[in-house]
């Protein structure tokens, strides 16, 4: 079954299917050590990873496994990052909520405006029950994201990465249906436009 990738627009930020033109410019993202030194994974050293990831952010549409979605700021159209729910499970009710964003991007609430319209339309659309959401112990950042957003804190995931010989703990974060508030904060983003 597939997962059709939709567009949705807040007041500040457009989230759209990835293009095979975004590939420089997620390139640049995930191969920068600094934005990804809490990642569960090296930064990338060869460009071609960056058409591989668009390859298979079409393919998680088609097979309905889950939607990426590249995050455009409104006021330039400046790709900054990415949002997305992986891992859906139409029968469990449930995804995994990721995100990544570029660090001229950070403290400005683009990852919470964009997680939040991303949401809406998951439980909205896809009728969610869980959403879950995964972050290194280190990135505080992050974690006051996903509380902001009203995630719980429910466990510590101990050494469960390995990363250039580096190990590292998580902590698991979850989003349950009936404590989702899709409005919380000075939101002024507005509904989701699917198109």
């Amino acid at each position: 079954m597939s997962l059709p990738t939709p567009t949705l627009r807040t007041a500040r930020l457009r989230l759209r299917p990835f293009q095979n033109a975004d590939a420089d410019d997620l390139f640049a993202l995930h191969s920068n050590a600094h934005i990804l030194r809490y990642w569960d994974s090296p930064p990338w050293r060869e460009p071609v990873r960056a058409e591989r990831f668009v390859a298979a952010c079409r393919r998680m549409a088609e097979e309905g496994s889950g939607a990426r979605l590249a995050v455009d700021r409104v006021s330039d159209g400046a790709f900054i990052g990415w949002c997305g729910l992986v891992r859906w499970n139409p029968e469990y009710r449930s995804a995994s909520l990721g995100y990544c964003f570029d660090e001229a991007a950070w403290g400005q609430g683009y990852a919470t405006e964009a997680a939040r319209v991303l949401l809406r339309w998951a439980f909205d659309t896809l009728d969610l029950n869980r959403v879950q959401a995964e972050t290194d112990t280190r990135n505080l950042a992050s974690a006051r994201v996903l509380e902001k957003l009203g995630f719980v804190r429910e466990g510590t995931l101990r050494e469960d990465c390995v990363v250039a010989g580096e190990v590292s703990d998580s902590w698991v974060f979850g989003l349950l249906r009936r404590d989702w508030r899709p409005s919380d904060d000075h939101e002024s983003a507005g509904t989701p436009a699917s198109s």
